[in-house]
């Protein structure tokens, strides 16, 4: 297909949105144009369930691979996180784009890395991966869960001041218009109107206090990929801080975006327009270990690679739900032999203990089928990410 028309399916969500255009300006050329067409996933009708029950449906995936299937649109856009590691016959990756920054994130309102938050402090994240690496380090932290795109995460985070600012703006107010002669010289600060404050504020953090929060937040863990995708790395309401990948390791293709097609035309031209070789061999490696380690998104799984030189440096972190025990390893792969090579590391792995744990983490869920996202909706909901990445 080097002419025409190219339909390319997306999800919705703005960071997706963003991800799929982004596709779209390295596909199209003069005399092929390329159309997005937004698809409802499963994942988008789910606003509560975590990411960790939706299954091996791959909820924020399958939908899209459908419409490849049909014939109704020619290609999909996914972030590689979330894609399940078993494919239709029929369908193929036929790019990953180059990657964006792979690692996990800290992000509190006051600044500060994991190890300055308080005893007892809350940190929200809907990843179990996120959530057991955490606590591997900071036992002492309450986890808990958080879902929605990348902006409404971090709304939820900066709320609970804006809420009461708003609150103490709107009773400052009301005693000016009842005291008029005891108001205060201190209070002078709230001498515009909370009508001409709220106009002041960006939409972000008119977003922020719409939110009907059950507590409050000290901290969040976000795909970096999805906060820089979706412009909101960088914000005066916050301090963004990065978490050190040896520890934090992240979820297998964390900050990939994938392409799937089924024609040999189509993939033929978008492997070509933007396959990015290094990216690819990395995000294979760690799917590849992933598939063998056999835990989804059931099991809190890190796995990260990096091609260098001749070889594919590759960390795995597989750790219980509570994060107080682990099976943890880096080894060197040899580039020509990487697929077989993660195999035969994922192997080392399970019998050196990751098999017990991610069969433990498969009874506490309470379902044998193993997941495939570690948190979809942040990188592509963005979105897990996630993603969905972010």
């Amino acid at each position: 297909m080097t002419t025409g028309t190219l339909r390319l399916a997306t999800r919705g969500s703005d960071l997706a949105l963003r991800q799929a255009a982004g596709v779209q300006d390295e596909i199209s050329t003069r005399r092929r144009d390329v159309e997005l067409v937004e698809v409802e996933t499963r994942g988008d009708r789910i606003d509560d369930e975590l990411i960790s029950r939706l299954g091996k449906t791959g909820a924020f995936v399958r939908a899209l691979d459908q419409k490849v299937l049909a014939g109704e649109v020619d290609a999909a856009v996914h972030s590689l996180k979330d894609m399940p590691t078993e494919m239709p016959d029929d369908l193929v990756v036929a790019a990953v784009g180059e990657r964006a920054p792979a690692g996990d994130v800290l992000v509190t309102r006051d600044g500060g890395d994991l190890a300055d938050l308080p005893r007892g402090s809350v940190v929200g994240t809907s990843s179990l991966r996120r959530k057991a690496q955490v606590l591997a380090e900071r036992p002492d932290l309450e986890v808990r869960p958080l879902r929605g795109n990348v902006d409404t995460r971090l709304q939820k985070l900066i709320a609970p001041d804006l809420q009461a600012e708003h609150e103490r703006r709107v009773e400052a107010e009301a005693d000016k218009k009842g005291n008029a002669a005891e108001f205060r010289e201190t209070d002078a600060e709230f001498e515009r109107s909370v009508e001409e404050w709220f106009d002041d504020l960006t939409e972000f953090q008119r977003g922020a206090l719409e939110h009907d929060l059950d507590h409050e937040y000290d901290a969040i863990v976000l795909a970096e990929a999805g906060l820089r995708r979706s412009d909101l790395f960088y914000r005066d309401e916050y301090e963004v801080e990065r978490l050190d990948r040896a520890d934090h390791v992240p979820a297998p293709g964390q900050g990939a975006v994938a392409v799937t097609a089924s024609d040999p035309d189509v993939i033929e031209v978008i492997r070509k327009a933007m396959d990015d070789e290094p990216t690819r061999v990395a995000t294979s490696t760690e799917r590849t270990v992933l598939a063998e380690l056999g835990g989804g998104c059931i099991a809190p799984i890190g796995v990260n690679s990096l091609v260098q030189g001749e070889h594919v440096k590759t960390r795995v972190r597989v750790l219980s739900a509570d994060g107080e025990t682990e099976v943890s390893s880096t080894r060197d792969l040899p580039l020509r032999t990487y697929r077989e090579a993660a195999t035969e590391f994922a192997d080392s792995l399970r019998s050196q203990g990751a098999a017990e744990l991610i069969a433990a983490a498969k009874r506490a869920a309470g379902d044998a089928d193993p997941g495939t996202a570690d948190d979809a909706d942040e990188t592509a909901d963005s979105t897990d990410d996630d993603t969905t990445e972010a």
